[in-house]
């Protein structure tokens, strides 16, 4: 395990992070006469293993190659959703350690769906967990989105590759810088969220969790309502601004920082992101007009729309009841997703503009036999290799939503859960479709073994598939 040193020493830092985290709610407990050994016990198991990890591999040589690189990005999601499974486990609410892990792996993949069928009888200090994991969980998906998913060459993501080069002309910073800046940026966006959300009438507790599972897309809520449960059309205004801020790529605040003041409306990926927004808020307005006027709220239609399209989860109305169309069209844009490079999941716009663009060169190849096209994204050409990368990302993403699905099925689920409970988790969304896991529903219902299935379907998800499925190829271990 020499190899590996660098991978567990990584691993340690992490675990020590989480445990302080931990910490944070403790104080919490104190201030609503809460307190229990639940959080403290936790921090304390939690730091002692990251310890270990720490000290017995101090002599790692800091270098990760390209096999360590995704042993390491499955094992911090892996162990963070263990360890971050603790605190429920002890707290006095009796969580199983099945529904720990479910809720735990929910917060950190920022999916959102949960097993707590009575959020306002949770202890606060409950709450602000999860509202910390899926924080947590945000931006640790923007700093591998933009760092370590680029040199792996998974799905298309090289495109998003930094420059090393010592050129001037290069507008990004180098990788470390990034990070922080990364950090700064998504903390900003956090605090701004919390101060509009307590103007706009949440009380402080409330608008920090909300701030927090907003900017991270993640969508856990206090309320069994979710955001539905203040009825305020300002507070969904400003959720709908930064769920958008945090949908769209965090690269493109480090450019505007660093002197390209039109990145925001130049970029094809934003730019093609609110074309999809505008859209489909049209076309599901068209279509309950047309068929069923009582339904026609539009505040209820811009919110839900820009809510699943990004994986957020928010929820302001009971959209399973307009209808079989609407019900299709949530069930697509959950597969789609935000930006690249943000805290959203799905396959991600810029694969559905290249698989575009491809499709539409086929085309033009059978029109015109002789002529050369040349695919390009955003003026640059794109070569075989990305195309095929992208091509088989989109391929094994439907083929394991189907096979979710079909094992969803198996264990007992009906149709509508089974399709909706699959994408919900491999696209990150948080609630499905039906009775049971629909907008005002949960997931406690659901068997044990459905909820590991699930939970599974989270973390293929969450790291874009290629970066579990190749641990489990024989020719990944071989040196």
């Amino acid at each position: 395990m020499s190899n590996y040193k660098t991978v567990f020493f990584t691993l340690g830092i992490l675990q020590i992070i989480l445990g302080i985290f931990m910490f944070i709610p403790v104080f919490l407990q104190i201030f609503y006469d809460e307190l229990d050994s639940s959080f403290f016990g936790a921090s304390i198991v939690t730091i002692i293993f990251g310890t270990l990890f720490f000290l017995s591999n101090l002599d790692h040589d800091k270098k990760l190659n390209l096999q360590q690189a995704f042993l390491l990005t499955a094992l911090s999601w892996l162990s963070i959703a263990i360890f971050g499974s603790l605190p429920f486990v002890f707290s006095t609410t009796e969580f199983s350690f099945t529904n720990a892990f479910f809720e735990s792996m929910s917060g950190i993949t920022t999916t959102g769906s949960t097993i707590i069928s009575n959020l306002e009888s949770m202890p606060k200090s409950i709450l602000l967990w999860r509202a910390i994991l899926q924080w947590l969980g945000g931006i640790g998906i923007i700093v591998m989105a933009i760092t370590l998913m680029p040199i792996m060459n998974v799905g298309g993501m090289q495109l998003f590759k930094i420059s090393n080069n010592g050129s001037s002309e290069k507008i990004l910073p180098k990788s470390k810088e990034i990070a922080l800046r990364l950090i700064y940026i998504y903390s900003s966006l956090t605090a701004l969220c919390a101060i509009s959300y307590k103007f706009l009438g949440m009380n402080y507790f409330d608008s920090l969790t909300h701030s927090m599972t907003t900017i991270a897309t993640g969508g856990f809520s206090n309320y069994n309502q979710s955001i539905g449960f203040f009825n305020s059309f300002s507070i969904e205004i400003s959720a709908m601004i930064f769920i958008i801020l945090g949908s769209i790529p965090f690269i493109a605040y480090i450019k505007f920082l660093n002197g390209d003041k039109k990145i925001f409306i130049s970029d094809f990926q934003i730019k093609t992101f609110l074309k999809i927004i505008i859209f489909s808020i049209l076309i599901l307005s068209i279509y309950l007009f047309i068929n069923n006027t009582t339904q026609l709220n539009l505040r209820s239609v811009l919110f839900n729309v820009i809510s699943i399209l990004t994986g957020t989860g928010y929820v302001n109305a009971q959209f399973d009841s307009w209808g079989g169309f609407p019900l299709i069209l949530f069930l697509g844009l959950m597969f789609i997703g935000g930006c690249a490079g943000s805290t959203t999941c799905g396959i991600k716009i810029f694969r559905i503009q290249i698989l575009y663009s491809f499709i539409s060169n086929q085309l033009k190849k059978i029109i015109y036999p002789k002529g050369i096209f040349v695919l390009k994204y955003e003026k640059n050409p794109v070569d075989n290799k990305f195309i095929a990368s992208i091509i088989s990302f989109i391929y094994m993403y439907l083929i394991i939503f189907f096979i979710i699905s079909a094992l969803l099925s198996l264990s007992g689920l009906d149709f509508i859960t089974s399709i909706s409970g699959a994408a919900t988790s491999i696209s990150n969304v948080g609630p499905g479709l039906g009775s049971i896991i629909g907008p005002n529903g949960n997931f406690s219902s659901l068997p044990d073994v459905s909820k590991w299935i699930l939970s599974l379907g989270m973390i293929l998800g969450r790291l874009e598939l290629f970066a579990i499925l190749v641990l489990f190829l024989p020719s990944f271990w071989r040196n």
